[in-house]
């Protein structure tokens, strides 16, 4: 293995930690919206917290990982400039499973937003079938 190995997965990395920024200001943002509105007591605003907090959480941990993975290859890197391969080795292989438990956690953080989307398209659909009614 040489050092280009691990130079190969750092635009990747990056790119990837720029995503979950992006997600998580977006959340930020969801967050302060409901906040600042006057209906926060609603019960559609109340079913969303559990979810949102999740997210938070989930969020956090992924772009931990995620950060741990971009250490931990530029550390691969350093080990395999310094002609320590077998170090180098292990730093990059323990790189690339944190970047895989990085990217499960998005995946689990799409599908808790997915479902926090559920319950707005469903209480959309009920004022929609109420209103139709009245």
């Amino acid at each position: 293995m040489n050092l280009t190995t691990p130079a190969l997965l750092f635009p990747a990395i990056s790119l990837l930690l720029l995503a979950y920024t992006n997600r998580f200001l977006t959340l930020a943002q969801v967050i302060r919206q409901l906040s600042a509105s006057s209906d926060r007591g609603a019960p559609l605003v109340q079913c969303q917290l559990p979810g949102l907090k999740r997210r938070i959480a989930l969020t956090q941990y992924m772009q931990g990982f995620g950060v741990l993975s971009f250490l931990l290859c530029a550390l691969s890197m350093l080990a395999l400039f310094l002609d320590a391969e077998i170090a180098g080795k292990w730093m990059f292989g323990v790189s690339i499973v944190t970047l895989a438990v990085s990217l499960v956690l998005s995946l689990i953080e799409v599908l808790v937003s997915t479902e926090a989307l559920s319950v707005v398209v469903q209480d959309l659909e009920k004022a929609g079938r109420n209103n139709g009614e009245a």
